[in-house]
């Protein structure tokens, strides 16, 4: 949620300052019109939670959305309120970003195939020119495998990853070449450990061990083909704003992760990974600057 709100408030502005508070589990059951904003309600993590109030405010997450619904109440000049994510009360902002799979409908809502991120194409171009060491020497083509972790539905378990890890060795006897995988700091050690004794004997496969640098940029800059577990959105849209076929491995998880794997699906965004049909060619896909021009003029429009 963090990074899809610096994703949007950079692009507004290259100084955006951020807020990380932590609120009231029983703040949050409240309406946020009728308390104030200082602890034990809402205590401010980073940076302060005070005047002078931003000119426009971007807030991501059903408790950050009663904050900034608090701090509209304490700010008496104009001020653009920004949500993305479905709040509980949606007419309360200027403007909410939507995924088309949430369903959400309104005057001021915005919907979205892929989530808002912070992986622009200067950022891919420089970690495309920068290069990694680790990669010297791979045979391509470079399939790019993003590892996200268990949800709280759904666990990540070493059977998936076996069976990940088949339907990879399925793809490369079509296409070649090698692996890069990097885990996210969500996958489970126990399938980090699965992964690395099945290929441990494999030089044209190389799984991050964790030592910084962290690969994740330039596996999204230089991989041919990127292949992404379907528990985070994040990472699919990340891996979508890049120009390089994209193929999801399904895991279990919550219904509205399968309703935004099965948007992208029938859009012909993306394949899954037992699909052994190659990846629809596309343009890379970002919904950041529509949404940022939206909010520019929503802005001109308050400051009349």
């Amino acid at each position: 949620m963090r990074e899809q709100a610096r994703g949007l408030a950079t692009a507004l502005a290259a100084d955006a300052e951020a807020r990380v508070v932590q609120v009231s589990r029983y703040w949050g059951l409240g309406l946020p019109a009728l308390v104030g904003l200082g602890p034990p309600a809402v205590t401010a993590v980073v940076g302060r939670l005070e005047p002078p109030w931003p000119d426009v405010l971007v807030s991501c997450g059903r408790r950050s959305a009663l904050v900034a619904m608090a701090i509209r109440r304490h700010n008496r000049a104009p001020m653009v309120m920004v949500h993305i994510q479905p709040p509980t009360y949606p007419k309360a902002f200027d403007l909410v970003v939507a995924m088309a799979h949430d369903g959400l409908r309104g005057a001021n809502v915005m919907q979205i195939d892929t989530a808002l991120h912070g992986v622009r194409g200067p950022a891919l171009s420089a970690a495309a020119a920068r290069g990694d060491p680790r990669f010297a020497g791979l045979p391509r083509p470079w399939t790019g495998v993003l590892l996200g972790g268990a949800t709280h539905r759904a666990p990540f378990e070493p059977a998936d990853a076996q069976r990940l890890a088949d339907q990879l060795e399925a793809l490369r006897r079509r296409i070649g070449g090698s692996l890069l995988i990097t885990p996210s700091r969500r996958t489970p050690a126990k399938v980090v450990a699965a992964l690395e004794a099945r290929y441990r004997a494999d030089r044209t496969v190389c799984i991050w061990d964790g030592e910084l640098p962290n690969p994740y940029l330039p596996i999204l800059a230089l991989s041919d083909r990127l292949v992404v577990t379907s528990d985070s959105v994040s990472m699919i849209s990340e891996a979508l704003a890049t120009t390089a076929p994209v193929s999801i491995f399904r895991l279990s998880g919550s219904p509205r992760h399968a309703r935004f794997v099965d948007n992208l699906l029938a859009n012909n965004l993306a394949v899954t990974l037992e699909d052994p049909r190659p990846p629809p060619a596309r343009a890379a896909i970002d919904a950041t600057p529509r949404v940022v021009a939206t909010v520019r003029r929503l802005l001109s429009e308050a400051s009349r």
